[in-house]
């Protein structure tokens, strides 16, 4: 039975993922959501410790979803062999190694486009291809701290504060995986394929958005603001009856139509409260007085008057919450897929619709290695050359 692809809209294209951990992951699973036909390349059993995390856990089953598996050894000369020659058929190499290990390896883009000129050669680092910091290892946390994030996160003098996702990892991942679609897309035209490289630091960096433009162009160096929002006040998180909510009231309109809503027109008449910059300047007394208006209603309460009167408005859900959401369950994210014990397993679908060619959870993540022999059927391997690498443990 052949293998069910998760959409139609990148099939005709071949994956060869080489990576490990979070942030290449990240990049082959879009396209494999997408579906493409993403071969999971990985190390025989006792060769590699750096899968990411138990293969049986959460972490690494919604990484994984819609793709296959197959070993190779890449340090015997069978295995690099048999690489080369799937690179032959293939569109499309993903790796995260450091730039040294892939050169030692024989397996960078200038060795490989040799074989393959058409191929696209995505290459994820910590730090960049090159450079003072490119042989050093990369890590979510470190790239945090470099890229900025963390100076901005958290309460005024609380001390650096990580953000509770690997944002750089992430992020690193999805940019790759635009590249690769730009990539490809040129290709239609060139007929060549081309290196694509990028860093934890440098989407970190890019993900600093208006707070690096604030730097780099007008100087200005932010701080932590916890909660509030450095240029839209009232902006934030406020204490109601039962707990929090988040408010947002960014422009002079919606500033009214909050005060309106909260039935606070005295704070419509604070000339302390009467531009933009004002609120900005008394932000500390602001954020108290609106404390204490909603202290008389709940959170429920609040969030539909506020959305109601057009402020935007929202609860603060832990993740149980989340998906319990009416708005989550209409939307669909949360999706099952079929585990090889028929049971189902739930994880986090695409958050882009296409109306003609969806993305779809098709195949359970595979166990390691269950895929080598039909793979290597389908790249024009005989019966005899798969036995003469399983023979040699390069498989």
């Amino acid at each position: 039975m052949p293998f069910p692809r998760a959409s139609k809209a990148l099939a005709r294209f071949t994956v060869l993922d080489l990576t490990r951990v979070r942030a290449g992951p990240t990049c082959v699973r879009q396209l494999a959501d997408w579906g493409a036909n993403v071969i999971k390349i990985e190390s025989p059993p006792g060769l590699d410790d750096q899968m990411g995390g138990p293969r049986e856990g959460p972490d690494f089953q919604n990484l994984h979803r819609n793709k296959r598996s197959m070993t190779l050894n890449l340090k015997a000369p069978e295995g690099l062999a048999a690489l080369k020659r799937m690179v032959k058929k293939a569109d499309v190499v993903v790796e995260n190694f450091r730039p040294d290990v892939k050169k030692r390896l024989g397996i960078d883009y200038r060795t490989l486009s040799k074989v393959n000129p058409k191929i696209v050669y995505a290459s994820i680092s910590g730090f960049g291809q090159d450079g003072p910091y490119a042989s050093r290892p990369g890590f979510d946390q470190i790239a945090q701290g470099m890229g900025g994030l963390m100076s901005i996160t958290g309460l005024p003098g609380q001390g650096p504060v990580r953000v509770g996702i690997p944002v750089a990892d992430l992020t690193a991942g999805l940019f790759a995986a635009l590249g690769i679609l730009v990539a490809l897309l040129e290709r239609e035209k060139s007929k060549k394929g081309q290196h694509i490289a990028t860093s934890l630091l440098q989407a970190q960096i890019l993900m600093l958005d208006f707070q690096a433009a604030r730097y780099l162009v007008a100087g200005e160096v932010a701080g932590q603001a916890g909660n509030n929002h450095p240029t839209s006040i009232p902006t934030g998180v406020f204490k109601t009856k039962d707990g929090h909510i988040n408010i947002a009231t960014t422009g002079g309109r919606i500033w009214q139509r909050f005060c309106e809503a909260a039935e606070a027109p005295h704070l419509l008449k604070n000339p302390d409260y009467a531009t933009p910059e004002l609120r900005s300047k008394n932000r500390d007394a602001l954020n108290a007085e609106i404390d204490g208006l909603l202290a008389g209603r709940t959170s429920v309460e609040w969030v539909e008057r506020f959305n109601e009167a057009g402020v935007p408005c929202g609860p603060i859900y832990s993740i149980d919450q989340v998906f319990a959401d009416p708005q989550v369950r209409h939307l669909g994210i949360a999706q099952s897929v079929t585990k090889k014990d028929n049971s189902k397993m739930t994880l986090v679908g695409q958050p882009v619709t296409l109306s003609r060619t969806p993305s779809r959870l098709a195949a359970r993540p595979p166990e390691l290695g269950e895929h080598t022999d039909e793979i290597l059927k389908e790249f024009g391997f005989s019966k005899r050359d798969i036995a003469a690498l399983h023979k040699a443990k390069a498989v």
